[in-house]
């Protein structure tokens, strides 16, 4: 929404995210290069880690395959596939181990039919349309001064707003599910190997806390918008 960096407001309504999206990316490259230089003591590819996690947790039928970008590692429950990072499914490193079993940890969801896991897929398609139309509806409502359609707009963003709430308790239990099958498979030795799979993880989570606080600030600045204009 580049049109609304015309507006001071707007930009004082979000800094507090916006500051600590940048802190949170810092904190992810940061926990990257370090523990992504430092090799398990396993010495497994991540590729060779997910085959023997989805062995010990009865994961079966699921498809990997390679995925272009780095840190672009996801899981798809549609196609029950692991698209992996050439970096993740090559590297040795701690923090391959911890971004392979994070992406397990969701097939794990899946798996065990996660309710908010399904509800977050389910409001992609409506997301991708509320995030784009509802500002212009909002904008275009506060141009010609017609509340219902700003209303329409504000409602339709706030998806996205449901969307991030959804996917951070989501994104933190298949953290959590990382961990245990990390742990309880002896992937990880000792407890730095554990401390830098956690450190990797706990930075990936803070970016959806971010994103969590950006939705939430700007439906707040949405909100002021159509209420000043009402008054």
């Amino acid at each position: 929404m580049p049109f609304l960096f015309f507006d001071p407001t707007y930009l004082l309504f979000v800094a507090p995210a916006f500051l600590l999206m940048l802190f949170a990316q810092w904190r992810v490259k940061s926990a990257y290069s370090k523990w992504g230089k430092i090799p398990n003591s396993r010495n497994l590819t991540g590729a060779q880690a997910a085959q023997r996690i989805m062995q010990e947790n009865g994961l079966y039928g699921l498809g990997i395959q390679p995925i272009g970008g780095q840190l672009t590692d996801n899981y798809d429950p549609r196609s029950k596939t692991l698209n992996l990072s050439q970096g993740s499914a090559t590297g040795s490193s701690v923090a391959s181990l911890a971004i392979v079993a994070h992406e397990l940890g969701h097939a794990q969801q899946d798996a065990q039919g996660s309710l908010l896991m399904a509800a977050r897929s389910g409001l992609v398609p409506a997301v991708n349309i509320g995030s784009n139309l509802g500002p212009i509806l909002l904008i275009v409502g506060l141009l010609i001064n017609l509340t219902p359609l700003i209303w329409l707009g504000i409602g339709l963003f706030s998806l996205a707003f449901l969307f991030a709430l959804l996917t951070l308790p989501v994104e933190i239990d298949a953290s959590s599910r990382a961990m245990k099958m990390l742990t309880t498979g002896g992937l990880l030795v000792g407890k730095d190997e554990a401390d830098g799979a956690r450190s990797v993880l706990t930075a990936a989570a803070l970016t959806y806390v971010a994103a969590l606080l950006m939705a939430l600030l700007q439906l707040v600045y949405f909100i002021f918008l159509g209420s000043r204009r009402r008054r």
